[in-house]
C-alpha cells in the first residue's frame, strides 16, 4: 500500500476513534427549528410530483452556490423551494447540511408547506411563492439553553451590543456577519444570516424583528430567533465556523492554521509509524471489530471487490456531470465504462462525518452477503482516494422514479408492468426479511431505490440505513428514517388507473 493509502487508513481509524472530529469543520446540523403547515395539498399526487424535482434543482444549486431557490408545477399543488447555508460553511459542510434538509422537510407531506432551521442551514418549501418575505406569521424563537448568566447585567449589556453590531455588519455584508462583544471579564458571540432572496430593506427589517424577539432568551446564555427571512444566534461560546469567517485577527488565524497542521501532522506521522511497527493495522482492524461486529473487518480484508480510485475515475470522465444518473444524502452516482467495456455505476460518496463511515460499512458489509434477483449486485469498493466509491451493476433504465414522474415515460409502465414491479420488490423484501441468512430491514424504500433493468425487472438498492436483526427476533425498533413522499407509486397507479 502506498503513502496515501496508508494516510487514508489512519484517517480512517482516526476518525472513528473520535480523534480528529475536532480538527474538523462542523456542517452544524442542530435542528433550531421545525413547523409544518396546517392543511394539506389539494393533491398529494401532485404535490409528490413537484416536491422531487424542487428538491432535486435545490440541491443542484446549494451545491454550487450554497443557496436556491426553486418552482415546480402549478398553483394550488406548485412547490416553490428555497434553501439557504449560512456563509461560513464550507462547500462539503453545506451538502450535508443540506442532506439534513431533503431527510426531515418531507415529513411535512401531504402539507402544503413546511420550514426548518438547522444551526448551519434553513430549507423551505410552500405552494406559493414566499421568496421575498422577511417576517410572516410563524415567527419562532429557540431559547434552547436552561444554563443563566451568572453575571446578568454585564451579560445583558455585553448581549445588547453585540446583537447591535451583529445586525449592522449584516446588512453591510450581504446579510451575514459574526460579531464578539466582550463587557469586563465577559464575552457574548453572535451570529445573523439573511436568505439572499431577500432586498436589503427587507433584510433589515428581518434583522430588527429577530434582534427585538432574542432578547427575550436574557437571561439564558443561549438563544435563537428564527424568523421567515432570516436567522439570529447568541451564545457565550463561540459556534461558528472559525476558518471561514472573516472577523479573526491575523494573528489568531496564523494560530489556528499552525495549530491544525501540527496537530494533524502529529497525528499522521505517528499512525504511519505505528503502521510501519503492525500495530496500528491490529488496531484499525480491531476498533472496525468492535464498532461494526466481526463480520465487516474480514470482509474488507479479505474481499476481491477492491478498485483502484484512479480507474473508477478515468471510467466516469472524472465524475463528469454528464454521466451523473442521480443524488442523495450520502452522494452521488455515475455511470463508468471500464477498461474491459463493462458500464457500472458508480456511488460517490462524501467523506465529512462518522454517519459517513456508518453508511458505507454498512452497505459494503450488507450487500455483500446477500443475493437475490431483485437486489442490485455490489461489483467492488474503493477507498484509496480522495472519496470512497461503491461499484454497482448499471441499469439503463435507471430508477423508477424516472418512470412514475415523468408522464411520457409513465406511459410505458401499463398495469401488468406495474404490478410486476410490486411483486419484485415485495420479493426482494420477503427475502431481506425472512430468507437471507442475515435478516435486514431496508429502512429507505422508495422509488429512488429500485431500479430497473432492461426487461424493467426491479432491483432494490442503496443499503446505507438498512440495519439486520437477530433470527429470533419478529419486531425491530429503529429511528425514523427514508422519505415519506416517495411511497406514492401505489397512489400514483390508483390516479392512472
Amino acid at each position: 500500500m502506498g503513502i496515501v493509502g496508508r494516510m487514508r487508513v489512519v484517517f480512517l481509524f482516526l476518525m472513528a476513534s473520535g480523534f480528529v472530529s475536532n480538527l474538523m469543520a462542523d456542517p452544524r446540523t442542530t435542528k433550531a427549528g421545525f413547523q409544518c403547515n396546517s392543511t394539506e395539498a389539494v393533491s398529494s399526487v401532485l404535490l409528490a410530483q413537484n416536491f422531487v424535482p424542487a428538491m432535486a434543482n435545490l440541491s443542484t444549486l446549494v451545491n454550487e452556490d450554497g443557496f436556491g431557490t426553486s418552482v415546480v408545477g402549478e398553483a394550488p399543488n406548485a412547490v416553490f423551494g428555497l434553501a439557504q447555508c449560512f456563509k461560513d460553511l464550507s462547500s462539503i459542510d453545506c451538502q450535508l447540511c443540506f442532506s439534513e434538509i431533503r431527510s426531515i422537510l418531507p415529513k411535512c407531506y401531504p402539507d402544503t408547506g413546511g420550514r426548518i432551521f438547522f444551526d448551519g442551514c434553513f430549507g423551505r418549501y410552500e405552494n406559493f411563492s414566499f421568496f421575498d418575505q422577511g417576517v410572516d406569521s410563524v415567527q419562532l424563537k429557540n431559547c434552547s439553553s436552561s444554563k443563566n448568566s451568572s453575571q446578568p447585567g454585564i451579560f445583558k449589556e455585553a448581549l445588547e451590543r453585540v446583537i447591535e453590531s451583529v445586525s449592522l455588519e449584516a446588512q453591510k455584508n450581504q446579510g451575514f456577519a459574526v460579531a464578539s462583544h466582550s463587557v469586563s471579564n465577559l464575552t457574548v458571540h453572535a451570529l445573523a444570516q439573511c436568505w439572499e432572496s431577500l432586498d436589503k430593506k427587507t433584510c433589515n427589517s428581518c434583522l430588527q424583528a429577530s434582534a427585538s424577539s432574542i432578547m427575550s432568551c436574557y437571561p439564558g446564555v443561549d438563544g435563537r430567533s428564527l424568523n421567515a427571512g432570516c436567522y439570529m444566534r447568541y451564545s457565550n461560546e463561540v459556534f461558528w465556523n472559525l476558518s471561514r469567517h472573516t472577523g479573526l485577527s491575523a494573528g489568531r488565524k496564523a494560530l489556528y492554521i499552525i495549530l491544525g497542521l501540527a496537530v494533524g501532522g502529529f497525528l499522521i506521522l505517528a499512525g504511519i509509524g505505528l503502521w510501519k511497527k503492525g500495530h496500528l493495522r491490529q488496531s484499525f482492524g480491531k476498533s472496525l471489530k468492535d464498532i461494526y461486529g466481526s463480520g465487516l473487518s474480514s470482509a474488507l480484508a479479505h474481499s476481491q471487490l477492491n478498485f483502484r480510485y484512479q480507474e473508477l475515475r478515468q471510467a466516469t470522465n472524472n465524475f463528469d456531470s454528464s454521466n451523473k444518473l442521480g443524488q442523495g444524502s450520502y452522494g452521488s452516482v455515475y455511470k463508468g465504462i471500464l477498461l474491459d467495456g463493462r458500464e457500472v455505476a458508480v456511488k460517490r460518496l462524501f467523506l465529512n462525518t462518522r454517519q459517513w463511515i456508518d453508511q458505507f460499512f454498512n452497505e459494503v458489509h450488507l450487500i455483500n452477503q446477500v443475493r437475490h434477483k431483485n437486489l442490485v449486485k455490489l461489483l467492488g469498493y474503493s477507498v484509496d482516494g480522495q472519496e470512497s466509491l461503491l461499484v454497482y451493476d448499471y441499469y439503463p433504465n435507471k430508477s423508477l422514479d424516472h418512470f412514475i414522474f415523468d408522464e411520457n415515460q409513465a406511459q410505458i409502465l401499463d398495469w401488468k408492468k406495474r404490478i410486476d414491479i410490486i411483486q419484485g420488490v415485495a420479493e426482494g423484501l420477503s427475502y431481506l426479511h425472512e430468507e437471507s441468512e442475515i435478516r435486514i430491514i431496508h429502512r429507505d424504500i422508495k422509488a429512488s431505490n429500485i431500479l430497473l433493468d432492461d426487461k424493467l425487472k426491479p432491483k432494490i438498492t442503496d443499503f446505507g440505513l438498512a440495519r439486520s436483526f437477530a433470527e429470533d427476533q419478529t419486531h425491530l425498533s429503529t429511528g425514523i428514517a427514508g422519505t415519506l413522499i416517495c411511497f406514492n407509486f401505489l397512489s400514483e397507479v390508483h390516479a392512472r388507473e
